[in-house]
């Protein structure tokens, strides 16, 4: 059972993507099968979500929209935890 998923989500985080969100999300995109996608816009250009370095790099500032796009067979359960992680803003509130 190969699924595709897709999400977006507005990141509000203050500093934006930074090192220890950027940390958080690809821990959490490392904990499902599915192949991983993140980009900055619908269109792409995308990443490894799984990848720190490649995360890190894309530097999205706060206010930025995230788009997820997943492959396999958790990839709709892999879309809702990250962008619930964006919308929590990466736990860092509690």
């Amino acid at each position: 059972m190969n699924g595709h998923s897709h999400g977006s989500v507005l990141m509000r985080h203050e500093v934006g993507l930074h090192a220890r969100p950027s940390v958080k999300l690809t821990k959490l995109a490392k904990s499902f099968r599915s192949r991983i996608d993140l980009g900055l816009s619908a269109d792409g250009p995308w990443i490894d979500a799984k990848s720190i370095v490649k995360v890190m790099a894309a530097k999205a500032p706060k206010d930025t929209v995230l788009h997820f796009r997943a492959e396999g067979d958790d990839a709709a359960a892999a879309v809702s935890a990250l962008v619930g992680l964006v919308e929590r803003d990466f736990g860092d509130g509690d």
